[in-house]
């Protein structure tokens, strides 16, 4: 994944042009649709182009629309929705050439996803179709959950534990409907779901819609500090917990709150802190030894990358065995140098991922024993 870098000297910055893309998914009744209402009334955010798998499911709010023409709406903030007919790349097809033939103008686009999507294949889809890795990239992923019904959902529904797990923001929405200690539980069982993604309450006061923008550090203009945050567990840990390089970051166990079987306890998420540059052969024979063994079961994989006789660190981020090109870093400053990778996924083991961190410590054992100590085996 990373080989080529290694050997070539670092690109001019270019503006990258292509639109930023923001999936809003959350469960059946989570409160998207609100939360969408709520963007398209605020031009703060710019003008967005919003997609919907229907306009009768979307529950627009009408005295927000101006005009109707064919699949799309115009909104009285300058905002557009539109109804996907066919599949994702024809709509995105069609949106971006009217904009280029002046009809439409749009700065971002928002997809919302029912409430029974699995946000993986929609990232599968933003990256392996040439025309959307072309003209898109991916700014983030925005999850709504219900405070009331969330947890007794993620019992229930693994759709609804892949949404949590792959969100770069939280926006945990009714908590006026519940306790302070219940809205504490929820948000402790989220953590332990994804714990490097941020979580909001909507209805509180510093909640802003800008927030719900430039969530990914894959872009050339992220600065140290947000690629930094986007890495790193938002949980108190012991400092002294970390030694190893390897933080397991689950911190609680959950009672369970309906009759269902639990669909979250097996996944889990493992953060990897390196104080070395590695080498960039050696890590993708790591990783994508990892990835062939491990790929289905891990959900999303982020992180940042130090390579021997490169100043730039590169972002990367993959779904599954999916996977963003790496972007350089080139605000990154200061002296931080430490390497981070974050895995979330289904039954990921410690001891498993130990003996495949141990392997990228230590490079002359990699040709005997990668494909082992990728399986865990003894």
């Amino acid at each position: 994944m990373f080989t080529t870098h290694a050997s070539q000297s670092q690109p001019e910055q270019t503006d990258d042009l292509r639109v930023p893309v923001t999936l809003l998914t959350g469960f059946l009744g989570a409160g998207k649709t609100t939360l969408l209402n709520q963007v398209l009334s605020d031009s703060s955010s710019g003008r967005i182009a919003v997609i919907v798998n229907e306009f009768g499911e979307a529950g627009l709010d009408h005295d927000l629309i101006e005009t109707v023409d064919g699949d799309v709406m115009l909104m009285s903030s300058g905002c557009l929705c539109c109804s996907i007919r066919g599949d994702l790349s024809d709509s995105f097809v069609k949106l971006l050439a009217q904009r280029d033939e002046g009809m439409l103008s749009f700065d971002r686009v928002v997809i919302e996803t029912t409430g029974l999507a699995d946000p993986g294949p929609i990232l599968q889809t933003l990256l392996v179709d040439s025309f959307l890795a072309r003209n898109t990239r991916m700014d983030g992923v925005v999850t709504v959950v219900d405070a009331v019904n969330g947890p007794a959902t993620l019992d229930a529904q693994f759709e609804a534990v892949s949404q949590v797990a792959m969100a770069d923001l939280i926006v945990l929405s009714k908590t006026d409907l519940v306790s302070k200690a219940s809205a504490k539980a929820v948000t402790d069982r989220l953590r332990d779901l994804n714990p490097t993604a941020d979580i909001l309450r909507r209805l509180d006061h510093e909640f802003a819609l800008k927030k719900l923008w430039n969530l990914t550090s894959m872009r050339e203009d992220a600065h140290q500090h947000e690629a930094i945050s986007w890495t790193t567990p938002k949980v108190a840990n012991d400092p002294l917990g970390n030694l190893s390089g390897l933080m397991a970051t689950s911190v609680s166990k959950p009672v369970t709150t309906s009759e269902f079987s639990r669909h979250d306890t097996d996944i889990s998420s493992v953060s990897i802190v390196l104080d070395e540059a590695l080498d960039d052969a050696v890590f993708d024979k790591w990783f994508d030894t990892l990835i062939a063994y491990k790929g289905y079961d891990i959900l999303r994989v982020k992180g940042i990358l130090f390579l021997e006789g490169i100043e730039t660190p590169f972002a990367f981020h993959g779904v599954q065995h999916i996977f963003d090109p790496p972007v350089p870093l080139k605000n990154w400053t200061g002296n931080d140098r430490r390497t981070r990778i974050v895995l979330i996924g289904r039954n990921l083991s410690q001891p498993e991922i130990q003996r495949s961190l141990d392997l990228l410590r230590k490079p002359e054992h990699a040709d005997a024993m990668s494909v082992q100590a990728a399986r865990g085996s003894d």
